[in-house]
C-alpha cells in the first residue's frame, strides 16, 4: 500500500520532504506534481525502480526517459551544451520545458537514445518538484503520469492513489496540476528544433 503526503504547493513541509526523499533513495517510485504535469519518478542509478515504473506505464525498452533536474548546474553535469545553448536554457528555466541534449559520460546508459547518445532535460517551476530535488541532491529519472491506454495524465492525486496504491511507494498530493505535456525542444544542433508544442512558449525556439 502506498504512502499518501498533501504537501502545500506554496510552503512544502520540509519533513514530509525529506521523507519523500529517504523513501526515492531507498529504491522507492514516487508520484509528485511539476509545473505540467502528475509525474512518476525514482532515484537516477536504480534499474529496478525504472524497471518498475515501465511495467506501470507499459513502456517499452526504447522509451526515454526524462532527468528531472533542480537548476542549470545540475544540467551541465549530464549534456554538453555551448554558451548559446546554456543562455537559451537559462531563460527558459525553471519552467514547462524538456530539452534534448547530447548526453555526457555521467547519463546511465539505460537513460540515453541508444543511437543519438542524447538525453532529455528539464528543471520543473514547481515547489514541491524543486524542494524534493534539493533534499535529494541529485536529478530523479521521471516520465509524466499517462496510463496505458490514456490520453492524458491522472491530474486528481486521490485517483491517482486509488489506481496505483499497490503499485507506487508514495503519491504525493500537491494539487491539481493540470494535464498538457511540457514544450519538447531539440538543441543538439545549432538550431533548436520544437519536437512537441506543449504548456511551454515555442517563441524562444523560433526565427
Amino acid at each position: 500500500m502506498s504512502q499518501f503526503f498533501q504537501i502545500h504547493p506554496e510552503n512544502p513541509q520540509a519533513r514530509l520532504v525529506s521523507q519523500a526523499a529517504d523513501i526515492i533513495r531507498g529504491g522507492g517510485v514516487v508520484v509528485y506534481p511539476t509545473d505540467s504535469a502528475y509525474a512518476i519518478g525514482c532515484h537516477i542509478g536504480d534499474k529496478n525502480a525504472l524497471d518498475r515504473i515501465r511495467r506501470i506505464r507499459k513502456l517499452d525498452a526504447r522509451h526515454n526517459f526524462t532527468l528531472v533536474c533542480r537548476d542549470l548546474s545540475e544540467i551541465a553535469t549530464y549534456a554538453r551544451v555551448n554558451n548559446a545553448v546554456y543562455r537559451l536554457l537559462k531563460h527558459c528555466t525553471p519552467g514547462p520545458y524538456t530539452f534534448i541534449l547530447r548526453a555526457t559520460s555521467e547519463v546511465p546508459r539505460r537513460l540515453m537514445h541508444s543511437k543519438r547518445k542524447t538525453v532529455g532535460l528539464r528543471v520543473p517551476d514547481n515547489n514541491i518538484a524543486q524542494a524534493l530535488l534539493t533534499d535529494l541532491g541529485e536529478p530523479m529519472m521521471s516520465v509524466t503520469l499517462i496510463m496505458p491506454g490514456d490520453e492524458y495524465p491522472l491530474i486528481d492525486p486521490y485517483d491517482i492513489r486509488e489506481t496505483l496504491q499497490h503499485d507506487v511507494d508514495l503519491v504525493i498530493d500537491g494539487g491539481y496540476c493540470g494535464m498538457e505535456p511540457t514544450t519538447v525542444v531539440d538543441l543538439v544542433d545549432e538550431t533548436p528544433l520544437v519536437m512537441r508544442a506543449g504548456k511551454g512558449d515555442i517563441a524562444p525556439f523560433e526565427d
